[in-house]
């Protein structure tokens, strides 16, 4: 094997794939499509001089959005809640109405205000190393960077000048690695902080005491324990409103086919904290990893509660308990497909639906239109989605620096 296919496989050391770091694998599954199924074109070839999308550094003009483009099922619509924000991606928002936002290669935190019956999005924090990790309790925001952790009390009333933050970066003492270290962070019901550290590589053996983890602390960072080992990178999860039991998308590796391996969509079941769910050497159904092998490969992995795609980029995940939708949406999770990058025929740019249960979920389509399949291109990157108190949920788009509203307006049909 070549020294340039080692490197674009993720098989030499990850500083040498800092070029790969702009996106996590995209695609997303068609009902009934295996990850090995050669009766699929893509599954047999995939073109060497794929690269990532580039993120624009300037947001869309409000003219230029897609939502146009944007299909729903029927009593469902879309439209603009915030635009001007390039690099748009995870939402949290505080007591007093105020949305926060995290980016990735922009390197900003976002302030959006209603002022006057009008949002406006403000610069709060710029120069941070990939800020994506946002979490908001007690009037504080906590900000996770690649090498800092940050938290901003009372931040609300200090949008115009956040002041210093409490630097929480040594009690964390997260490694400062950036591939695959863009965070995800969350409060669990247990009142803990729960955050992911992605492998360091695409593909590579990793040391499991440091990498391919979820994690969960004490808030000041005290308390690390380990709640799921084998995680390749995931950037989404929530708790099941009734279980309580944690779900998480998880990115798929690249450079092994247009075919997969899928994403994957998992659960920590109760009592199995730190369970291992596969990196690097078993993959969505029990794929064994084609570079990186050992006997039994899939021996005591935790396989999926179901296949998200190939390639398809899934990030953002966030349970449904509003009472705007209808019935049949409550506790279902809403499930982000940024998009592939590493397929020949692009997949995902969509919102799915994960309907579960027991511990398995059926995944169906939601939000559609932003892939042109005829046209192998996109109009839009989703990358992660919030439930607002009145029923109505935000999706933040990447590509365009904007947020969507999703809301249903045929009362008569809520009771279905």
């Amino acid at each position: 094997m070549s020294i340039s296919t080692l490197a674009r496989r993720g098989l030499i050391a990850a500083g040498s794939l800092a070029f790969l770091m702009a996106t996590a694998g995209p695609g997303a599954a068609q009902p009934g499509f295996s990850p090995l199924d050669k009766s699929n074109p893509a599954a047999s070839k995939q073109d060497g001089n794929l690269k990532p999308h580039p993120t624009p550094p300037l947001a869309a003009p409000a003219d230029k959005l897609p939502l146009d483009k944007i299909k729903l099922p029927s009593g469902f619509k879309a439209e603009l809640y915030s635009s001007g924000h390039p690099g748009a991606r995870s939402m949290v928002m505080g007591n007093k109405g105020t949305l926060f936002m995290g980016t990735r290669v922009i390197g900003r935190v976002y302030a959006i205000t209603n002022k006057g019956g009008k949002r406006e999005a403000k610069v709060l924090l710029q120069g941070l190393t990939q800020p994506n990790g946002l979490a908001f309790k007690d009037g504080s925001l906590y900000v996770f960077a690649i090498n800092k952790v940050l938290r901003y009390d009372n931040i609300e009333d200090k949008l115009d000048n956040p002041g210093d933050p409490v630097d929480l970066t040594a009690n964390y003492n997260l490694p400062d690695t950036i591939h695959h270290n863009w965070k995800y962070v969350a409060f669990g019901p247990d009142g803990k902080m729960y955050v992911q550290v992605g492998a360091n590589c695409n593909i590579c053996e990793i040391n499991p005491g440091t990498h391919g983890q979820i994690r969960r602390y004490n808030a000041d960072g005290t308390g690390m324990e380990i709640v799921a080992r084998g995680v390749r990178n995931t950037v989404g999860f929530d708790w099941h409103p009734v279980t309580k039991e944690l779900w998480f998308t998880d990115n798929g590796r690249d450079w092994a086919g247009d075919a997969g391996p899928d994403d994957e969509l998992n659960r920590i079941q109760k009592g199995m904290e730190g369970a291992n769910y596969g990196f690097p050497y078993c993959h969505a159904n029990g794929i064994p990893d084609p570079d990186v092998k050992r006997p039994n490969p899939c021996a005591g992995v935790t396989m999926p509660a179901a296949l998200l795609g190939p390639h398809a980029g899934s990030l953002g995940i966030k349970f449904y308990t509003g009472s705007m939708f209808p019935k049949s949406y409550q506790n279902v999770a809403f499930v982000v497909r940024r998009g592939s990058w590493n397929r020949t025929q692009k997949f995902g740019y969509d919102v799915a639906v994960a309907r579960i249960t027991g511990g398995k979920a059926k995944i169906e389509p939601f939000l559609t239109g932003l892939l042109d399949e005829k046209a192998n291109t996109f109009h839009g990157r989703p990358t992660y989605v919030l439930p607002l108190e009145d029923g109505s949920m935000l999706v933040s788009d990447e590509q365009n620096g904007a947020v969507y509203r999703i809301s249903y307006g045929n009362p008569k049909a809520a009771s279905r």
